[in-house]
């Protein structure tokens, strides 16, 4: 991380107290890349925001939005702020963004993992964490995942079911899935934990989004700092 970013976070870590700071570190601390989730076109604010607070309470980063038909909105009253707390990536510019956020992810070394009960995936107690990272694809709440989303898939995971009902809640299938393999990293000895250049970016977003005024105090800090190097 370059020096202007160390002072920057130095400088705004002043404006929050030190039980705030050291919060943010130890959730930071618990933080994971290893598991990303990829949402396909979800279309209910209440669903695509549960899964944003699963996110977060499991201590997943990132969430990759595809947005084709439907705009994925956020409600608050289910969030509960967890958004502000998470790196979200959207994509909603091209003709195929589904296939742009799977190539942008491989990109990075993500194999895609689809969530679907129909394709005699893994389930998550035995899904092989070990064979690298992973970005977990889970679709609409009506119709779940497309042919396109099926045909992208690297592999498949499925909750076990034993009830009449085809499929679990979008919401459920989250929480279920991250909560296992949340549990299964912390038992490992895979390094799943985001690293410290990787940390530091994220603790200064965190600080930008605590702090009152906090973008006139990181333009003030901007100037002066420039005026000294």
């Amino acid at each position: 991380m370059d020096r202007y970013t160390e002072d920057l976070i130095s400088h705004m870590s002043e404006f929050v107290t030190g039980e705030r700071l050291e919060l943010f570190h130890r959730v930071l601390g618990e933080r994971t890349r290893y598991i990303t989730v990829l949402l396909e076109d979800i279309f209910q604010s209440q669903n695509g925001s549960a899964v944003l607070r699963t996110c977060d309470c499991t201590g997943i980063q990132d969430v990759h939005i595809v947005e084709e038909r439907n705009e994925y909105e956020i409600n608050p009253d289910v969030s509960l702020g967890s958004d502000r707390w998470l790196t979200l990536h959207y994509y909603n510019r091209g003709e195929d963004n589904l296939s742009d956020a799977v190539a942008a992810l491989k990109k990075e070394g993500y194999r895609i993992v689809a969530t679907s009960p129909h394709t005699g995936g893994t389930n998550p107690e035995s899904f092989d964490l070990e064979k690298g990272k992973a970005a977990l694809l889970f679709g609409t709440e009506l119709n779940g995942l497309t042919e396109q989303a099926l045909e992208l898939a690297d592999e498949f995971i499925q909750i076990p079911m034993v009830g009449f009902t085809e499929s679990y809640n979008i919401s459920v299938s989250a929480a279920v899935i991250l909560y296992s393999l949340r549990k299964r990293l912390e038992g490992s000895e895979l390094e799943w934990r985001i690293g410290e250049e990787e940390r530091n970016p994220i603790l200064l977003e965190w600080l930008r989004r605590s702090i009152k005024m906090g973008e006139q105090i990181e333009k003030k800090f901007r100037r002066e700092y420039g005026s000294v190097f």
